[in-house]
């Protein structure tokens, strides 16, 4: 759960980090950032902003913030019916992240999240700056954590459905509870 005062914040934060990104955003755009927290009330570590640019029931265009160090928890895109899950492709635009996959534990520069090391199992730790991608098969683990400075990347994927993504950890709650 989040304040009002404190989402007002992170939306404007995160928009000027994507404008400083070369990344055009109007002002509905701007105002329209979701603010996730997971619903674990400490943003700043484990949490994430986003702004929709495009959502059809095909394809999901979108912009992704994270904070300096924040991390967004582990998780996957499950399958729904006859679809096999969100494919997705990640493209940095600014700054530094550590992106961690399924494979070989090479985990070396990132952290875990204290009190969560149980919540991120997979430790495959690929390094990705600007221009540098990574696509993800359905039903694929992973998490990612901003370096330093925070980082800007683009998702684009097959259809979005984030409410029904699953994830390591059994206290998140992907919609955010904002509280005045």
């Amino acid at each position: 759960m989040i304040t009002r005062r404190e989402q007002k914040a992170a939306r404007q934060r995160a928009a000027d980090m994507m404008r400083q990104a070369g990344i055009f955003l109007s002002d509905k755009e701007s105002d329209a950032i979701e603010v996730v927290d997971f619903g674990l009330s400490h943003l700043e570590k484990e949490g994430l902003q986003v702004v929709t640019l495009v959502q059809t029931e095909r394809i999901s265009v979108k912009v992704l913030a994270l904070f300096p160090s924040q991390t967004e928890p582990e998780h996957w895109h499950p399958p729904v019916g006859e679809d096999p899950g969100k494919e997705e492709t990640i493209r940095v635009v600014a700054g530094y992240m550590h992106f961690y996959v399924p494979g070989a534990n090479t985990f070396r520069d990132g952290f875990l999240v204290k009190g969560k090391e149980p919540y991120y199992t997979v430790r495959h730790e690929i390094h990705m700056r600007p221009g540098e991608q990574i696509t993800l098969a359905p039903g694929t683990k992973h998490w990612f954590q901003a370096g330093q400075d925070g980082v800007v990347m683009y998702s684009f994927s097959t259809i979005a459905r984030d409410t029904l993504d699953k994830f390591t950890d059994p206290d998140i709650v992907r919609i955010t509870k904002v509280m005045d």
